[in-house]
């Protein structure tokens, strides 16, 4: 299933490289994406949002699907040849299994995206009912999904909407009991454009980062997140602007994880701490 908005260069060249059947919700584009897509790609199912909703888009693929797993793709990005087959062997033999993050190779020079790098070297050990370790988190467009398990913990949510989507639905799935692993002979491939500059997607980490905070995690955690925001300097201070706005939405959907759950958050996040903080993309 792939989501996308304005991105018709990209999608051009990444449609003929999905297996079939494909799903393509378009995001609200206006740069004529469906109709391109209805004249040259008559055998994708085509879905328009009308406006651009964010990641809550994808929910509308999940559920138009008719498969029991749904692989999760960029308009720039598409899966390695056997991938899927591979995952769904996986998922088949793994019924507790509700999330496969893959591999994700980035570019001509296929350098591992930072987010599978944390996936493979922060894991949450390893669980025997699962194919890979276990982790907390996720990159979309290298993930693969049981349908049953994403529609049951809500899909996505539009109080977060869009970059750092993974982190509550990675913790309500963990909390009603469903697996997420890492795999890293499952491979997907990312060619992204240039988008937002390096301080916008700072602001929107910071914004979303606080946001889920508020939806799932405890006070303490909601504190120490907006303490760090203003420390931060000026990307800090407009993210938690933006989340402030938003905040009277995640109060009327706050509901904390379970304590298991937060206490493996919590050790993880110990972990990283002393990692490689340059290199972090999903923060629980």
């Amino acid at each position: 299933m792939v989501a996308g908005r304005d991105r018709l260069r990209a999608l051009a060249r990444t449609l003929p490289l999905h297996p079939r059947p494909v799903i393509l919700v378009d995001d609200g584009s206006a740069d004529g994406t469906a109709g391109f897509v209805r004249r040259h790609f008559t055998d994708v199912h085509l879905i328009e949002t009308g406006t651009s909703l964010g990641a809550p888009a994808r929910n509308l693929g999940v559920q138009a699907a008719e498969t029991p797993y749904v692989a999760f793709a960029d308009d720039d990005s598409w899966w390695a040849p056997g991938a899927l087959e591979r995952a769904a062997d996986l998922l088949d033999a793994h019924p507790r299994l509700a999330v496969l993050g893959a591999r994700v190779l980035v570019g001509p020079e296929e350098r591992l995206d930072a987010a599978s790098a944390e996936m493979r070297d922060f894991p949450l050990g390893a669980e025997s009912d699962l194919p890979g370790p276990s982790v907390l988190g996720f990159l979309t467009c290298g993930a693969v999904v049981r349908r049953d398990a994403f529609l049951e913990a809500g899909g996505f949510d539009d109080v977060v909407s869009c970059f750092g989507e993974d982190e509550r639905l990675a913790v309500d799935l963990a909390g009603q009991g469903w697996g997420l692993a890492y795999v890293d002979d499952v491979v997907a491939h990312h060619h992204p454009s240039p988008s937002a500059g390096r301080h916008d997607r700072r602001a929107l980490a910071t914004r979303n980062g606080l946001l889920t905070a508020v939806l799932r995690r405890p006070w303490q955690v909601v504190a120490r997140r907006a303490f760090a925001a203003l420390r931060s300097g000026p990307e800090g201070w407009r993210g938690l602007g933006a989340a402030v706005r938003r905040l009277p939405r995640a109060l009327a959907e706050r509901r904390p994880v379970p304590p298991q759950v937060e206490e493996r958050l919590s050790g993880l996040e110990s972990r990283r701490s002393r990692g490689r903080p340059e290199d972090r993309r999903y923060t629980p």
